[in-house]
């Protein structure tokens, strides 16, 4: 857990879910709420395009052509790579993560709320979660998840299946949750994000 004397009294709170599965839409409702969130996966996307030293190591590691002509990552090339490949992924994330881990920390020293949210799509296989004081998984079904993706980044079925396979379940990211949220299209998330961000609240602990 983090030790900076600035952060030790704000509650850090984990938000992961599988591709598709809405933890950005539970994180705007968040949001709303007043709370500060770190969209890890958008600040890593950033670093890739303005960090020199991510940049010298990801040219290193994949070629020249993980980036376009104006030096911006290229987004498909990359995913199209790694995701076949689990040793190239863990790589990409030894490079990019630990730049993700002090941003987040320097992030956190600048906030002035009872708890901040922290979103990433491997919060727990990156191990990360250790952070956190607290985790909530957002969880959906798979064939919500493949219609939600296919419809919003244009993908065939077999690539949205493609990616599912290579993240966690639902049922691992249950496991070690001790919150789940539950994002289908037939139900309702706001009351139990409410639910949530009430207990913080009230306690400054869930536990």
């Amino acid at each position: 857990m983090n030790t900076s004397s600035k952060t030790n009294s704000m509650l850090k709170i984990g938000i992961t879910g599988g591709i598709g599965s809405g933890k950005s839409t539970v994180c705007r409702v968040f949001s709303v709420l007043g709370i500060p969130v770190f969209e890890a996966d958008l600040i890593a996307k950033k670093l890739m395009n303005t960090d020199q030293e991510i940049h010298k190591k990801l040219v290193s590691l994949f070629g020249a052509a993980v980036y376009l002509p104006d030096q911006t990552i290229d987004r498909k090339y990359l995913a199209g790579i790694v995701f076949n490949d689990p040793s190239l992924l863990a790589q990409l994330n030894a490079i990019v993560h630990p730049v993700v881990r002090k941003t987040f920390f320097d992030w956190c020293d600048k906030q002035k709320s009872p708890y901040i949210i922290h979103e990433a799509a491997i919060l727990f296989e990156s191990g990360f979660y250790k952070m956190m004081d607290k985790t909530i998984a957002v969880v959906t079904s798979e064939n919500e998840r493949i219609q939600r993706v296919m419809k919003r980044d244009k993908l065939t079925l077999e690539l949205v299946k493609e990616r599912i396979n290579n993240q966690w379940s639902d049922e691992e990211r249950i496991k070690l949750a001790d919150f789940v949220i539950s994002n289908n299209d037939d139900e309702l998330i706001i009351p139990q994000i409410i639910e949530i961000d009430k207990k913080i609240r009230a306690y400054g602990k869930v536990w």
